[in-house]
């Protein structure tokens, strides 16, 4: 049956049956972003007999295997199904039974090597680490001691390219001191070994380029704003102050993962100390954690993390946010990996545990909540930061390695931070900041 056919044999009472309403053609990614609009508002309706028809229609026109829209189309039919069947509603628990719910998201433990390959294929993630290791070298020049604090998404891939930097000083070379929190909350990538084993690997390379490196990891969560992390760090400041060492706070990715309700809401589930709970009730846990970061003293701070917002309480505002953000990973993967190749595949399924944790949960359990750039400044700044621009060699660094890439992806300054764009929208943001 041809879509034309669809739209003609199935006049379905309460759902759109013109063009001009659902935006254009089946197969137009405005007509996608409607079809699920139309089926979330569906679910939260309880309306199982639309549910089933516009579900029917979107596990037609979205096949897993399809072009960029329609794989990203069907990420999102994925989440719809989860969250409908959270729901317990046994109507649209019926209503699912003609849909394909065999639909598992597999997500892939990858090897330390699989996973170095898997960060070079894009600089999804290399614009960050380029960025920040170029800022983060400039602010601990002259240090013989640097504690680099990592919360970062991708294991620790950043640090062996600021080891060779930091091995070609001129200076000497420092002591180098690396705290590391461990995120046991399965958030994609995964690695398939222990932060000891990761750590011995980062000893022995630091080793082979003449770098003294001290491993630390300290097991910790973003839901409680990495309170055990705090800790250990506020016992080092008073040392840390007596020998002049420089402190680099590294955030790539990971401080969306702390929760942004007011700790009224997140307090049940927290193991904040009782103190900071009575004191704090009414801040923001992000608030909280970036004004601990700064009560530390760092040299440096970098922020790196993806521009959109995905913080809305609003299932349909937050569908439509992360539908008109997560093409982009879809658009730029035909670029460099062949359709049925394994890296897809593994790149893919993180993609649709991010849609999936975005659509189907709620609460606590919803841990995507990107903010777009604007807002992470305006905590910054109310938090007694203030930014630092990054330099044309760093400007210079980050767009060679733009070259190394398909056309299409692009760099531009906005005001001291830099951006990373896709067809000229925005994707990834860098910032640098130091206490005022």
């Amino acid at each position: 049956m041809n879509k034309n056919q669809i739209h003609r044999t199935r006049p379905w009472p309460g759902f759109p049956t013109s063009k001009s309403s659902l935006g254009g053609s089946f197969g137009d990614a405005n007509c996608m972003e409607q079809l699920l609009v139309h089926c979330a508002n569906a679910i939260e309706s309880n309306d199982a007999t639309l549910t089933q028809q516009i579900l029917w229609v979107l596990n037609n026109i979205a096949p897993p295997d399809g072009d960029s829209n329609q794989r990203l189309t069907c990420g999102f039919l994925r989440a719809l199904i989860a969250r409908a069947a959270k729901s317990g509603n046994s109507k649209l628990l019926s209503a699912m039974a003609n849909v394909n719910t065999n639909m598992g998201i597999n997500t892939h433990k990858f090897s330390i090597i699989e996973l170095a390959s898997f960060v070079d294929l894009t600089p999804w993630h290399r614009f960050g680490f380029t960025a920040a290791n170029t800022a983060i070298l400039e602010a601990v020049e002259g240090y013989s001691v640097i504690h680099i604090v990592d919360l970062s998404l991708t294991h620790c891939m950043q640090i062996p390219t600021l080891i060779d930097a930091i091995a070609t000083r001129l200076e000497g070379h420092p002591l180098v001191k690396l705290t590391v929190a461990c995120i046991t909350d399965g958030i994609p990538p995964v690695i398939d070994l222990s932060y000891e084993e990761l750590g011995s690997k980062l000893i022995n390379f630091a080793r082979s380029r003449n770098v003294v490196l001290e491993f630390r990891v300290i097991p910790s969560t973003s839901a409680d704003g990495f309170s055990s992390l705090f800790e250990q760090l506020r016992m080092q400041q008073i040392v840390r102050a007596d020998n002049g060492e420089a402190l680099v706070i590294n955030c790539h990715m990971m401080l969306h993962y702390i929760p942004e309700e007011t700790l009224s809401v997140v307090s049940s589930s927290t193991t904040l100390p009782s103190h900071q709970l009575e004191s704090s009730q009414n801040a923001s846990l992000r608030t909280m954690f970036l004004k601990r970061l700064r009560s530390l003293e760092p040299t440096v701070l970098v922020l790196v993390d993806e521009d959109a917002d995905l913080t809305s309480n609003n299932l349909v505002s937050r569908l439509r946010s992360a539908f008109n953000y997560l093409w982009i990973p879809y658009d730029t993967v035909d670029t460099f990996l062949p359709r049925g190749s394994k890296q897809r595949q593994w790149y893919e399924a993180d993609i649709c545990w991010k849609i999936e944790n975005v659509i189907a949960h709620e609460g606590l359990q919803r841990i995507e909540r990107l903010e777009p750039k604007n807002r992470w400044v305006q905590r910054m700044r109310s938090s007694s930061f203030k930014g630092v621009s990054f330099s044309e060699d760093a400007f210079s660094e980050v767009k060679s390695m733009l070259d190394e890439h398909a056309a299409g992806w692009g760099l531009k300054r906005e005001e001291e931070d830099l951006v990373l764009t896709w067809k000229g929208h925005n994707v990834v943001f860098a910032t640098a900041w130091v206490p005022t």
